[in-house]
């Protein structure tokens, strides 16, 4: 889980941890390429817009490290146009989520992309 707002990290990894998932946390994205670098996440959510280095950028970054390349990443963002989402796909996340969180939809989308990710289909599509 990566965001600049404690409330949301909060929040959301109180969730996660309800539903049974193990959390850790970064505030940033480069705190995001680091701490993938070393706990190998099975999948991150990953906020848009961040200090130092914002969520497309920590996803581009951490695309291009072979041993994190297909850990399925989730956009979490308050933008919701076609046009950002299209460039949040063209950075490399493989699911969008708009705040406010829709939780069950979250729910679902952690559950297929973590399912997909098991079944050597990382971006969980069906195509």
């Amino acid at each position: 889980m990566v965001d600049d707002s404690a409330d949301h990290v909060a929040m959301l990894s109180l969730d996660l941890q309800q539903q049974g998932y193990r959390v850790v946390t970064a505030t940033n994205g480069e705190e995001a390429v680091s701490v993938a670098g070393y706990t190998l996440p099975n999948l991150i959510l990953m906020d848009v817009s961040m200090p130092q280095l914002d969520g497309l950028g920590a996803t581009r970054r951490i695309r291009e490290q072979a041993a994190l390349r297909d850990i399925p990443i989730i956009a979490v963002t308050a933008f919701g146009t076609q046009g950002f989402q299209r460039a949040a796909y063209d950075a490399g996340v493989s699911g969008y989520l708009t705040k406010p969180i829709d939780f069950n939809r979250m729910h679902r989308l952690v559950a297929r992309l973590l399912a997909a990710s098991v079944s050597g289909n990382p971006t969980g599509n069906t195509t």
